[in-house]
């Protein structure tokens, strides 16, 4: 699948854009009960997009309706997987017909950079519910060695109705992400987009119900996340709810669940991910890494590697390529294919992430790139690549996941030392390690507390490895590979006397 990125083919698309901007319910577009909406809003520009239906709890209840009874009516929790497969693929084949006007979508509501919605993010949306699709009709069920008096058949099933809550950073592959298993699996789903990124989530509901997906199994509620999450949450037909987001958010979703069915709850959360570099690494090979880490999608990705901790014998070489790499990260508009950097996503996230460089500055750490808001005459949300160097393990911008194009140089003065900065986090999702030593890349990548850990690259694996976090960087799920298919079910066994 090839989007054209030529600027006359991108403004061609733009111009035929329609925004859906409704509630998907029951195979259909809705206003929401209270007829209320809300403005969806560039962050490249700060205009005002389209206004959204401003969803209620109300909605989500009314959704959460008519994903149960879609779910027990059996048309599709009880179809044959082979034909489930058969809709998810032409789901797949109608999302790669309409590649370009996703990708855009996505660029234009989340600032994210066509480039990367082009060639990353809508790809691998596409190839996750593709794979997922593909997998429906090939795991088995067993037996167990129970004797010959008995027949112990151990099952998986649809979990029932699915809360998805989902974030604003990449938000068509988020959504595909889940959806890819969940679908496979039998759910009906209830989709809580993220209030600043709702228009790709309500596109590909649409998509998916010109592909065959029977009416109420995908369901598309747009708001506020403060008002529906809870709803969502606390619902007492709700079975499993799976989020992507912030680590405070996510302990108020365990709550909700303890205080209503101890609905299952998978959590994806934050992290403030080392990018650990020992003394022998190949140091060509690790600047481009380092950098397409800690900035890609404007460091407004939970597995930016925003700690650079890195021997102190060859920091200042490699700060030096680094910093030269970032030369080929132009910033500027997201819609024109040459820039890498986009706006953040609100300005009151500029804001957050602008008070973390002054702080830095306070502390101690040593300015060496960027620093401050830029393009300020394009209305939008621009921050520079940032580069703090001689940052120390205790300073805030070492500690707090900031979500921006912040990088913090933390120098150390042994192997051990590097291991021990890296695992002195709270969080526990992605990692990097760079070494010519492939004992020591065996012993140090199982030494790092980190749910994916990449060894002289950047990577989070493929759709076959499951990608999430440990310690406060998630909860018992993952997404991506068959262990994300088998958290969307549960476990049976069916014992037969004979």
């Amino acid at each position: 699948m090839n989007i054209n990125l030529e600027p006359k083919a991108i403004q061609a698309a733009v111009a035929k854009l329609k925004f859906r901007t409704k509630a998907f319910v029951d195979g259909k577009f809705a206003p929401s009960a209270s007829g209320k909406t809300y403005a969806s809003i560039n962050p490249a520009n700060g205009r005002v997009i389209a206004q959204i239906a401003a969803c209620e709890p109300e909605d989500v209840n009314r959704a959460v309706k008519i994903a149960r009874k879609t779910f027990e009516s059996g048309v599709w929790s009880r179809m044959k997987p082979a034909d489930r497969k058969t809709v998810l693929l032409k789901f797949v084949e109608l999302l790669e017909k309409n590649a370009m006007e996703i990708a855009l979508l996505d660029s234009i509501d989340a600032g994210k950079p066509i480039f990367d919605c082009a060639t990353i993010d809508i790809p691998d949306a596409i190839h996750c519910i593709h794979w997922h699709a593909e997998l429906a009709d090939k795991l088995y069920e067993r037996t167990s060695p129970s004797g010959p008096d008995v027949v112990s058949m151990i099952v998986r099933e649809p979990l029932g109705v699915v809360g998805m809550i989902l974030p604003w950073n990449f938000p068509a592959q988020m959504m595909a992400w889940k959806i890819g298993p969940a679908l496979a699996a039998g759910n009906s789903l209830v989709i809580k987009p993220a209030k600043q990124t709702s228009l790709s989530a309500l596109r590909m509901a649409e998509i998916a119900a010109e592909a065959g997906l029977p009416a109420g199994v995908m369901n598309v509620v747009p708001g506020s996340g403060a008002v529906l999450g809870p709803a969502l949450c606390r619902h007492m037909d709700v079975d499993m709810v799976a989020f992507t987001g912030s680590t405070s958010v996510g302990r108020d979703l365990l709550r909700y669940s303890a205080e209503s069915n101890l609905k299952r709850i998978i959590l994806e959360l934050g992290g403030k991910n080392p990018q650990v570099v020992l003394a022998d690494a190949d140091l060509d090979n690790v600047a481009p890494h380092a950098v397409n880490s800690a900035f890609w999608n404007m460091g407004e990705n939970c597995s930016s590697g925003s700690r650079l901790i890195v021997h102190r014998s060859v920091k200042d070489e490699l700060l030096e390529k680094f910093i030269r790499e970032t030369r080929k990260w132009p910033i500027g508009d997201p819609l024109n294919p040459k820039n890498r950097v986009g706006p953040l996503i609100e300005p009151s996230h500029m804001q957050t992430v602008l008070n973390y460089i002054e702080t830095a500055k306070q502390e101690g750490g040593k300015l060496v790139l960027g620093g401050k808001r830029t393009l300020q005459k394009t209305g939008g949300n621009f921050v520079e690549l940032t580069v703090f160097d001689e940052v120390t393990p205790s300073m805030t911008i070492a500690k707090q996941e900031i979500f921006g194009p912040v990088l913090a140089v933390i120098p150390v003065d042994s192997d051990e030392e590097a291991i021990a900065v890296a695992n002195d986090t709270n969080y526990g999702l992605a990692a990097s390690l760079h070494t010519r030593d492939i004992a020591k890349a065996h012993r140090f990548a199982r030494a790092i507390r980190a749910g994916v850990v990449s060894v002289n690259s950047f990577s989070e694996g493929d759709l076959t490895t499951p990608f999430g976090g440990f310690k406060e960087s998630g909860f018992f799920g993952r997404d991506k590979s068959s262990y994300a298919h088998e958290q969307y079910t549960e476990l049976k066994t069916v014992w037969l006397q004979l």
